[in-house]
């Protein structure tokens, strides 16, 4: 039976998370999409994000087989958008950036025990509203996106050489109470995810 869950990443995870990171490029790559190809997110964004204890692990029988980046708001590249609005500005919004899985272990459902464990550690924080922004050519992130619930809100534009814009989508779920369908058993991670202050 496998063990699966997320946690914290760490600098002496960096090699590894630099190797998902890299296969999901090669991903975005094979299926024809530019985001990523630009160098972004480079090495440096990566450990911002560790040291700011905003990247997290989703772990397969002790290896890390995803990564992703769950950010506070505000979100400097969604203050304008486009062919559309954001439904809530008035709450703190949490962003979820930098979401790749090891290519060894797509098809397993493992964006949907992401999501979902993010959205947990979101509301074990006291957020309700996330937000997202992928490449129009970016199809799985999309999928993703609307099987969560997500809605789309119209277009932003992200630092990227290539092509800066994305589709922008938003999550506002109920204060304090997550639906069933994101519920997952997440007790063992209460103790690792601080309330907000």
């Amino acid at each position: 039976m496998n063990s699966i869950y997320l946690r914290r990443t760490y600098m002496h995870d960096l090699p590894t998370i630099k190797q998902v990171i890299e296969d999901g490029r090669q991903a975005l790559k094979a299926a024809g999409s530019p985001q990523w190809q630009d160098g972004h997110p480079t090495v440096d964004t990566i450990i911002n994000d560790i040291t700011h204890h905003q990247s997290w692990a989703l772990v397969v029988n002790d290896q890390i087989v995803g990564v992703a980046t769950l950010k506070p708001g505000p979100e400097e590249d969604y203050q304008k958008i486009t062919g559309g609005s954001w439904h809530n500005n008035d709450d703190n919004y949490l962003t979820i950036h930098r979401v790749a899985i090891n290519s060894h272990y797509r098809g397993q459902h493992l964006s949907s025990f992401l999501f979902s464990n993010l959205l947990t550690i979101g509301q074990e924080k006291g957020y309700a509203n996330f937000r997202i922004d992928t490449h129009p050519q970016n199809k799985v992130m999309q999928g993703i996106a609307k099987k969560f619930g997500f809605q789309y809100r119209g277009m932003v534009k992200v630092d990227d050489q290539l092509d800066p814009n994305r589709l922008a989508f938003e999550l506002n779920l109920p204060a304090n109470s997550l639906p069933v369908e994101y519920r997952v058993d997440n007790d063992f991670m209460k103790p690792l995810v601080p309330k907000k202050d």
